[in-house]
């Protein structure tokens, strides 16, 4: 029986990353990028309207990813600096999230299939899988995860992810010490450049493109990932 194919482009939006692991590379500071990923579906009966899945059905797709990369700060799991990121995200300096198996490209990609399948299972009955994921940080560099490569998790990656506490009024202490360490590493003075930015309970909404997400609207501005 014939498989067929169709694919989606999806703008996941502008996402930082720290990749600790890369001493010897730049790499190890926060950088980011507007990442685009494109998902192959496939399927062996074509649906009622002779699709392979309805794009117009994958809105809470979207959401979903852009949940996770629009506008934050993604870090390892085991990232060494990791207590003074949430000491940020606490204070409202960043809105973070720790990536179960590791931060670059390959993990984004590995991230999304395993996300977008069951969504596209369920969305489907059952009836179509998502057999190939490709990620772009720009136009020259992309990474591409495949099915068939993909580790899946028995138990649910929602309920393995480590919860953030709520952004409120932040420990001054170790929200000091890590900027300071930060300063001392990078010769870059984030505090003065938070001041930029709004601290509240709750940070103002930056658009992006016909919709809103919440950040702060200029902390980031001037780099290639802000908006």
């Amino acid at each position: 029986m014939s498989i067929y194919q169709s694919t989606k482009v999806i703008e996941l939006g502008s996402c930082a990353f720290r990749q600790w692991r890369a001493a010897d590379s730049h790499c190890k500071y926060i950088h980011g990028y507007r990442l685009v990923a494109k998902f192959w579906f496939e399927c062996n009966e074509l649906d009622q309207r002779n699709w392979v899945v309805d794009f117009g059905g994958l809105k809470e797709l979207k959401t979903l990813l852009e949940k996770q990369f629009d506008h934050t700060l993604c870090i390892a799991a085991d990232d060494p600096l990791i207590e003074g990121f949430k000491s940020l995200h606490t204070a409202g300096g960043c809105d973070l999230r720790i990536m179960r198996n590791g931060v670059g490209i390959e993990r984004t990609a590995e991230w999304c299939l395993e996300h977008a399948d069951p969504f596209i299972r369920n969305l489907t009955g059952n009836r179509c899988w998502v057999s190939k994921v490709e990620v772009w940080e720009h136009d020259k560099n992309s990474a591409i995860i495949t099915k068939n490569q993909a580790i899946h998790s028995n138990n649910n990656m929602f309920a393995n992810q480590q919860q953030l506490p709520a952004i409120n009024q932040p420990p001054q202490n170790q929200v000091r010490d890590f900027l300071e360490q930060v300063q001392e590493e990078t010769g870059v003075n984030v505090a003065s450049v938070l001041k930029q930015a709004p601290i509240g309970n709750q940070p103002k909404p930056a658009p992006v493109g016909g919709s809103s997400t919440t950040g702060f609207s200029n902390l980031f501005g001037g780099t290639s990932w802000g908006m």
